[in-house]
């Protein structure tokens, strides 16, 4: 029997910014029985164990659309100051950056040090990135405890975190290497999408919400 203080916690927050592909994020998350939320509210971020910041879309347009919420001042607050964990994904993923050069200059939430740069197109190599490709793994924990080595996860984006070494959890060869995955202590990003990924992408996110100690409670 679940207590009522077990369902507070056991919960992740889907952060819902309005570039995001939170309801194919949300489908993964109930047919793997984990709880969760969606919001953009200040007062449930605030209340949140935990995030998943999805996205799909132009930069400027995320960061704008956190500003005009009022996001990023009480994410920033969690995440830094109260290091609750966090998953980004393909742009969420980005916006842990500094800044981006996408359709101009734009700053990010500067989670991670670096910067999101323009993927080049070269012989061969077709921007966008899209589709399948195998990634090098660096660290195990805590995304890749439950997959094979040289996983195949799916790409969609023209854009790419060019960081420091010690940040990058794994790469991905795709004319130039590539972070696949950026980490940082409670902040974990992927390039790729886990929720379009198959069993590689399912193993991931049970390998991601085990290190965070959220249960599967068989409903949402």
């Amino acid at each position: 029997m679940i207590s009522e203080q077990q369902l507070v916690k056991d919960y992740v927050l889907v952060v819902d910014y309005g570039v995001g592909n939170h309801l194919s994020v949300v489908n993964t998350l109930r047919f793997l029985g984990y709880r969760f939320r969606v919001s953009n509210r200040r007062e449930d971020i605030e209340k949140a164990p935990s995030y998943i910041l999805p996205g799909v879309g132009a930069f400027g347009e995320a960061v704008n659309n956190l500003k005009k919420l009022d996001l990023i001042g009480p994410l920033s607050e969690q995440v830094l100051g109260r290091k609750k964990p966090v998953l980004g994904i393909c742009l969420g993923m980005q916006l842990f950056a500094q800044d981006s050069q996408e359709k101009g200059f734009h700053k990010g939430l500067g989670w991670i040090k670096g910067h999101i740069r323009a993927l080049v197109p070269e012989d061969g190599i077709r921007v966008p990135h899209v589709g399948w490709n195998n990634i090098d793994v660096l660290k195990k924990d805590p995304l890749f405890t439950q997959v094979k080595d040289y996983p195949a996860c799916y790409f969609d984006h023209s854009y790419y975190f060019d960081c420091r070494e010690d940040a990058v959890a794994a790469t991905c060869r795709y004319g130039e290497e590539i972070a696949a995955v950026v980490q940082k202590d409670n902040i974990v990003g992927v390039q790729f999408h886990p929720e379009k990924g198959q069993n590689n992408g399912l193993r991931l996110f049970r390998g991601y919400f085990n290190s965070i100690n959220l249960k599967v409670t068989g409903y949402a």
